[in-house]
């Protein structure tokens, strides 16, 4: 039986209780230990639920899907270095999101859920609100006044209700979570079941790969969604001794809301506080991440470690992707900005998720003055 365990105390609960938050405050993770069956895989349409038996939901019935899944997987070659870009921004909703959003209201929906709350700057409470439409689930969404107004339509489009929040991000969640003592926290960050959907981020890899790992993957980090994801994806491939040994997680935060990379720098397990300053990257722009330290186990348990780049180093990532033909959000582009700064071994296979849509954030490259190159 599937149980919700939380790493700090130790304290266990069932996975059917309507729980997201240790009685301590601290986050749960899902004890459960998926398999993936490669006989049946190549059978199977090409989106996240071809891995049905490393996802926990109990009865096929309850799957709430928009067929996500399987993005590209292309090579480019970014100043004379070779790069594998992961289009994940090639969703239903326009971001990687729908991988979560998929698993998380499959579980909502098995667990006979009517009601959720999610707070986001946009993508997240874009994917929880579409697959919560697909369910027939009733949804309401958090956001920053500040969130890109395209952002905001498509939550709306979905028959959501949305919810301005004044101030920052923090905020956000503060009032989010005073709605979630009363209504099902369908959270991103808090939620286990939502890294059960991005763990298929690395079984498609994988799988793209000819069922081999990459060497290194530089992941954007606020919360550490896709991070903390793609890690258990490859421990679960790990443990199945699919892959002989786990890639370098290398996190990427933007210079001007960067307490990730601050605690990394300084050694310390506790994030500072700071004042967070604007910037492009409103994706990954969190100041106090509820699993920074779980993020920063991983980047120490697989070898690698956190980046910050500028708003220019940003801006010249945009520029590149737009380059190579394709247009995402900027929070994307923090990860070509830091494929830059790194030395690359001969041979080393280097994976870049991009993982938002350009037409998201219309208003920030307008702002930017276009042409940007």
């Amino acid at each position: 039986m599937e149980s919700l365990i939380c790493s700090f105390c130790g304290r266990k609960y069932s996975a059917e209780e309507l729980v997201w938050r240790c009685e301590c405050g601290r986050p749960l993770d899902l004890d459960f230990k998926g398999q993936l069956d490669l006989g049946r895989i190549k059978d199977r349409p090409p989106n996240i639920w071809r891995y049905r038996e490393a996802l926990p939901i109990e009865d096929d019935k309850n799957i709430v899907s928009l067929s996500e899944g399987f993005t590209p997987l292309i090579a480019a070659t970014i100043s004379g270095k070779t790069a594998l870009l992961k289009l994940d921004f090639l969703y239903p909703t326009g971001s990687f999101k729908d991988r979560g959003a998929s698993v998380l209201i499959s579980k909502a929906k098995e667990l006979r859920v009517i009601k959720v709350v999610e707070d986001s700057s946009g993508n997240a409470g874009c994917a929880i609100a579409a697959y919560c439409a697909r369910a027939g689930i009733e949804c309401h969404i958090y956001v920053p006044e500040s969130a890109s107004p395209a952002k905001l339509l498509q939550i709306q489009a979905y028959g959501a209700r949305l919810f301005k929040i004044p101030g920052t991000r923090t905020d956000v969640q503060s009032a989010a979570l005073e709605a979630a003592k009363n209504i099902y926290y369908a959270s991103h960050v808090w939620n286990p079941f939502f890294f059960q959907g991005t763990k298929t981020f690395a079984f498609e890899v994988f799988e793209q790969l000819n069922f081999q790992e990459p060497d290194t993957m530089i992941i954007p980090v606020g919360n550490g969604t896709l991070l903390i994801g793609a890690y258990l994806g490859f421990s679960e491939l790990f443990h199945q001794h699919l892959i002989k040994r786990m890639p370098r997680l290398i996190a990427v935060q933007a210079k001007a809301c960067a307490p990730l990379y601050l605690a990394f720098r300084s050694g310390k397990e506790e994030i500072p506080e700071i004042i967070p300053e604007h910037t492009m990257a409103e994706g990954i722009a969190i100041p106090k991440p509820p699993r920074s330290k779980q993020v920063l186990e991983i980047i120490e348990k697989t070898g690698g470690e956190v980046l910050a780049v500028s708003e220019e180093e940003i801006v010249e990532g945009i520029r590149i992707l737009n380059s190579l033909g394709i247009f995402a959000e900027p929070t994307s582009a923090v990860v070509i900005a830091a494929f830059l700064k790194m030395p690359q071994r001969e041979g080393e296979k280097v994976v870049l998720p991009i993982t938002g849509y350009g037409l998201k954030t219309v208003d920030k490259y307008l702002r930017m003055g276009l042409p940007i190159s």
